[in-house]
């Protein structure tokens, strides 16, 4: 079994029928019809629903997880000589709804993000209800060639986050989504609201992480100076070894590093 699934644990099939037939009657449905994802994560067990609806169904033991995971993150963000930065959550309707606050929050400064339908809690459960974006590829899917196309608009995207003293917490390729060519951001994690020059060099050194390996360091770090000033740049640098250590990035960030300091340099002149 992949260590995400055992991690992420096995709710039991009435609690999700019970949940199901919460939906069914929110949603004036007689019936609906479930198809369960394998998405590579730790913290839901996500489903399609009437092929309409994304649903996220999380349990205490994703709850458990994330504050495991939150607990790694800010000793990562301390060793990278910042304060703690990640926030916890106590429950699983606190996890989901602050994921539908987050979505709402940058929906409404203009990102693209699937509309958030719902948050409650259903027989221990916390219940997210999502738009569902039935034809979408992740980042780690697409080419390399639409990868560095891309990668400009990635940028501006945080950018634009980031401008509104938002941040995402967890830019990594699978939260990312190309639909009807354009991106899309999901899963966004909580991060402290008061600490936006920290929370955006940590989304700046993700989003690095991500293109490196498939369009090299150079063009990566272009894409983003193409939109951040070197302070920021310089300030991403700091988190590419906190970064690297995560076990959802693989790239290098010597090569990363250098980069930023050129464009940096270059910047100033």
């Amino acid at each position: 079994m992949d260590i995400r699934q055992l991690a992420r644990g096995t709710v039991e099939w009435d609690r999700i029928e019970r949940v199901m037939r919460t939906l069914a009657d929110h949603y004036d449905r007689e019936v609906v019809r479930v198809e369960f994802l394998e998405a590579n994560n730790w913290l839901s067990t996500p489903c399609v629903v009437d092929d309409d609806l994304f649903v996220k169904l999380v349990s205490r033991q994703n709850t458990l997880v994330h504050t495991l995971l939150t607990t790694g993150r800010n000793v990562g963000a301390v060793a990278a000589g910042t304060g703690r930065f990640f926030d916890r959550f106590d429950t699983p309707l606190e996890m989901v709804e602050h994921e539908y606050e987050a979505t709402q929050r940058m929906r409404e400064i203009g990102l693209n993000v699937p509309k958030p339908l719902d948050a409650f809690e259903a027989n221990g459960l916390g219940v997210l209800v999502m738009e569902y974006l039935p034809e979408f590829r992740t980042l780690e899917s697409v080419s390399d060639e639409t990868l560095a196309r891309l990668a400009p608009e990635l940028f501006e995207m945080l950018a634009t986050l980031h401008d509104h003293d938002l941040a995402h917490g967890d830019i990594r390729a699978e939260n990312v989504l190309l639909c009807n060519d354009s991106l899309y951001f999901i899963d966004a994690t909580c991060v402290h609201e008061d600490r936006v020059s920290e929370t955006t060099a940590y989304d700046l050194a993700c989003a690095l992480a991500v293109l490196e390996p498939r369009i090299g360091a150079r063009q990566a770090v272009e894409a983003a100076a193409s939109v951040y000033g070197p302070g920021e740049l310089l300030a991403a640098r700091r988190f590419l070894e906190f970064v690297r250590l995560r076990p959802d990035h693989e790239f290098d960030s010597t090569h990363l590093r250098s980069e930023l300091e050129k464009a940096a340099e270059l910047h100033r002149t």
